[in-house]
């Protein structure tokens, strides 16, 4: 390997274990080393030849335009441009009375870096629909929590009653998991980071996640389940190392994959709303999760796709 490559690779190490310290994305509790037995030798995160960049499959992606407003708002401008724009594009919807929205997985649905404090994507559709004079009455359940791994969260799901009895009366379940399964490898490999890691821990990921959307299927077979895509937080850092977003889009097939084997539950992408837009929708204070116009997006991404089952 060329010694640039070499310095390169040291540099994105060290580099991608100082956000995720900085950020807390990942819980320590309960974590397994990977088993190094009757394991291949690994690819290099950076192979010497390969440099055709990978993405993930649009076709039913739907990017919004629009550049963000000029200079860094304040808490209250943050909360007016929020939640406005989001208002807007829903001012016609009728939404029907008595609905049920349950939301589960990790700091995204916890709302982590949104800094009007409001809750992220779901504080934006919160106020979305009791703004709107159409709307009925519409309760959102909360169960997200900062750090939380796809293992984490299938275990709350078998032990934790409240969030059962939320999915029982849901109509709509909102899920958001798997970046910190991601983060889960750099961590484990912090001195020796390359792309076998990760897929070495695709399969643990596909089978708990098939297992979370069996639980939320059984517990309601009548709610509808929606599964958020992962996006690359890192992509306007390192734009020439491919391999990063390849590996995001490895997950989010997964993810695909996984919600084709279930009735009455969708994918919905967020990678391509990130993509080129990073430095103005991440969170100044770790360059990993949304800010409030980070999570703007995400909301009306949201909205797009739950559009019709939610109105009356």
């Amino acid at each position: 390997m060329k010694a640039w490559r070499w310095i390169a690779s040291v540099l994105l190490t060290i580099t991608i274990g100082f956000f995720i310290t900085a950020a807390f994305i990942y819980s320590p509790d309960d974590t397994t080393q990977p088993s190094s037995e009757n394991q291949e030798e690994p690819e290099p995160l950076f192979p010497a030849e390969e440099s055709e960049e990978t993405r993930e499959p649009s076709e039913d992606e739907t990017v919004i335009d629009g550049p963000p407003e000029e200079g860094e708002p304040s808490i209250g401008d943050g909360i007016r441009d929020v939640f406005t724009s989001v208002i807007e594009s829903a001012k016609d919807l009728f939404i029907r009375e008595d609905l049920q929205i349950t939301a589960l997985g990790d700091s995204l649905t916890e709302g982590i870096g949104d800094g009007t404090g409001q809750g992220g994507y779901l504080g934006i559709l919160q106020q979305t629909f009791e703004s709107n004079p159409n709307s009925g009455d519409v309760e959102i359940d909360n169960f997200g929590k900062n750090g939380h791994r796809s293992d984490q969260l299938l275990r709350r799901l078998k032990n934790e009653e409240e969030m059962t009895e939320s999915i029982k009366q849901a109509d709509l379940v909102l899920i958001t998991i798997g970046a910190n399964d991601v983060m889960e490898v750099v961590e484990n490999n912090i001195t020796d980071l390359n792309y076998q890691a990760f897929v070495n821990a695709q399969q643990g990921y596909e089978e708990r996640l098939r297992e979370i959307l069996q639980i939320v299927n059984e517990t309601n077979p009548d709610a509808s389940i929606y599964l958020i895509g992962l996006y690359n937080p890192f992509e306007d850092y390192f734009q020439n190392i491919p391999e990063l977003g390849r590996i995001t889009s490895d997950w989010n097939q997964i993810s695909r994959r996984v919600v084709d084997d279930f009735n009455r539950t969708s994918f919905i992408p967020i990678r391509d709303v990130f993509s080129n837009n990073a430095e103005d929708l991440l969170w100044q204070q770790d360059r990993f999760h949304p800010n409030e116009r980070g999570y703007k997006r995400i909301a009306e991404r949201v909205l797009q796709y739950i559009k019709e089952e939610i109105e009356r």
